[in-house]
């Protein structure tokens, strides 16, 4: 059954180090830090990890350096039920996201790629049949673009859908926009893509900027909007606002990729495109709640019960 595919994530993976501070500082300004922390992280192997999390098959392709860090990812994700069989090793060092997280919960990233500069359309090659099988795949953009355009063909080719979570941010070729089933910026980079000024992405309608990024070609659009909820909008179907979970966010990083892996989940799940946005939501919710990018995921009993307690409100209202 298509149910029983696995989800296939294609991309990065990283140590995260996290100092812990009062706000972020502006440039030129140093600030005095709370406490510091290192967890695993990466794009991909965050995303990866909330699906393993969720109790769904999900497959890695990657690369990792020859390193302490590359050892410990490497042992993290086994531990967490990933299938790291398409991860590969590297001559030098993995790569490195430096978290600067306020406590008012946001942050700010700076991230060295190492390893995953190296993931190259060879990698996919090496892995197509991990490809062919899968259900869905999922990808980023912390993997050199001229792989993500190349996986975008194959998935294109092998009839297997593709979820791009464009982050970071950057000018994508026309032709890629017609190969992604599902376009999943947050605000801030759904701003960039739709052509807003970043500084106006919060007042700007998510319909506005959804409409925008499906006239590039995609067949359908996401829009991550935090505490906001989400947009979800598609080339044929008018499009959904989904409300966010009312919770006490601790730490906002990897919120998207919790959303990532939940929404490809319910869609797996065969859920619809709106439900499966809900349950993401949710999945988010949870997460954000916590510290730490894959420590954070929750399980699936977990969002479960957010769901069920959202419910039990709405129906007391």
């Amino acid at each position: 059954m298509f149910a029983q595919k696995p989800i296939v994530v294609v991309g990065s993976i990283n140590t995260d180090l996290v100092a812990v501070a009062g706000k972020i500082p502006a440039a030129g300004e140093t600030v005095m830090g709370k406490d510091f922390q290192i967890h695993p992280g990466g794009k991909g192997a965050n995303q990866a990890v909330a699906v393993a999390r969720l109790g769904y098959p999900v497959q890695l392709i990657g690369r990792l350096g020859d390193d302490a860090f590359g050892a410990q990812l490497k042992t993290y994700l086994e531990t967490a039920g990933v299938d790291i069989k398409g991860v590969a090793t590297s001559e030098g060092a993995s790569g490195v996201a430096m978290i600067i997280l306020s406590s008012g919960g946001e942050n700010s990233i700076v991230v060295t790629p190492g390893a995953n500069a190296k993931v190259t359309p060879d990698d996919i090659a090496k892995n197509l049949e991990r490809i062919r099988r899968a259900g869905i795949v999922l990808a980023q953009l912390e993997i050199p673009l001229e792989t993500v355009e190349y996986l975008a063909m194959v998935c294109a080719r092998e009839e297997v859908p593709l979820i791009l979570d464009p982050a970071p941010a950057r000018d994508l070729p026309a032709k890629l926009f017609k190969h992604i089933a599902w376009f999943t910026p947050n605000q801030i980079e759904a701003a960039f893509f739709a052509g807003v000024d970043a500084a106006n992405a919060n007042g700007t309608e998510p319909a506005a900027m959804a409409k925008a990024i499906l006239s590039k070609g995609c067949n359908a659009a996401l829009l991550k909007l935090g505490p906001r909820g989400a947009y979800v909008a598609s080339r044929t179907e008018p499009g959904t606002f989904v409300p966010a979970f009312a919770v006490k966010a601790v730490d906002t990083t990897a919120a998207g990729d919790a959303f990532n892996g939940g929404f490809a989940t319910g869609l797996m799940l065969g859920k619809s495109p709106v439900e499966s946005a809900t349950f993401a939501a949710a999945v988010a919710g949870v997460s954000v709640t916590r510290h730490g990018a894959q420590p954070s995921m929750p399980a699936m009993a977990e969002v479960e019960a957010l769901l069920e307690e959202a419910t039990a409100r709405s129906n007391q209202k």
